[in-house]
């Protein structure tokens, strides 16, 4: 395992602390991650995203979609089933799961879906208005009489 020290990006950075504390959190979650469910994460046009979480054996009541401090978490834990079931050979797994996915600033969960074993979360980035680009018109100045200098004066 290895272990990296941000220390110097903190000491060398001034107001990237998200970033940072961001990528800590992603080194030391990706170590031990699992890779169930399977999952894909989709960009469907320039400001929209889509996760896609193989779910098959959950049905929608047993499903969670939350978001909380930057974060959307998925979370799945199925109901005990009453009737005892033997299986020869059981390949669908339908054991509890929690998925987290940091979201950037202004990305917001515009809606979930679930169809055929999928859940379909779709994210739109909402920039706002005040940090969108914009272009500023350079005025002409004015030409005062005490700016222009006679010809005659100077000679």
């Amino acid at each position: 395992m290895r272990n990296f020290d941000l220390t110097p990006l903190y000491r060398a950075t001034v107001g990237f602390d998200q970033i940072a504390d961001m990528l800590e959190r992603s080194l030391a979650h990706d170590v031990g991650q699992a890779s169930y469910p399977p999952y894909n994460i989709e960009k469907t046009a320039d400001d929209a995203y889509r996760i896609s979480i193989a779910v098959a054996g959950f049905a929608e009541a047993d499903l969670t979609v939350e978001v909380k401090d930057h974060a959307l978490v998925v979370s799945a834990r199925k109901a005990e089933e009453e009737t005892e079931r033997s299986f020869l050979h059981r390949g669908i797994a339908t054991r509890a799961f929690e998925r987290r996915f940091q979201l950037a600033q202004h990305v917001r969960v515009v809606g979930a879906s679930h169809a055929d074993g999928m859940l379909h979360i779709d994210l739109t980035r909402e920039v706002p208005e005040a940090l969108k680009p914009r272009r500023i018109e350079i005025a002409s100045a004015p030409v005062s009489e005490a700016d222009v200098v006679d010809a005659k004066a100077v000679n």
